[in-house]
């Protein structure tokens, strides 16, 4: 076998494995990708049930409740244009509060309402950690 033939049947080889390997880590992600909705496109485009998708918008003012169990609470959460309930069991962040962004994770229900399995909540640029806004405010001297 020729030098060059040698070097096409490792180009070829190589570029296969590339191939496989793309192929196989998209078959992986396929399970793992969640969807971005807002409750104008689950008015617009109808439910998404069965999958796992990410529910995006504001938190309505005084739409939180928090039920007897101290972990489960309901809220909803709005766009502008249409409003979504939620349903959620677990610890809440700390920036989760009414008339705050969040990202709730998790799938629809038939009747249109949202469960949600892990809650994300947004701020804004100027939000900054209390533990570092603490520390810039401190003024040293220097001692000569």
């Amino acid at each position: 076998m020729k030098a060059k033939h040698q070097r096409l049947t490792l180009v070829l080889l190589a570029v296969g494995a590339v191939g496989g390997a793309s192929l196989l880590a998209l078959s992986a992600l396929k399970d793992q990708a969640a969807f971005f909705y807002a409750p104008g496109d689950v008015k617009k485009d109808g439910l998404p049930i069965g999958r796992a998708v990410r529910l995006g918008g504001m938190v309505a003012d005084h739409s939180i409740q928090r039920l007897a169990d101290g972990v489960s609470m309901r809220f909803v959460v709005t766009d502008g244009f249409a409003t979504v309930p939620v349903a959620y069991k677990g610890i809440a962040p700390d920036l989760f509060r009414e008339k705050s962004g969040v990202v709730a994770e998790g799938s629809f229900n038939p009747d249109g309402s949202f469960t949600a399995t892990n809650l994300l909540a947004k701020h804004d640029e100027k939000y900054m950690p209390p533990e570092i806004a603490g520390k810039m405010h401190e003024t040293k001297t220097l001692q000569q």
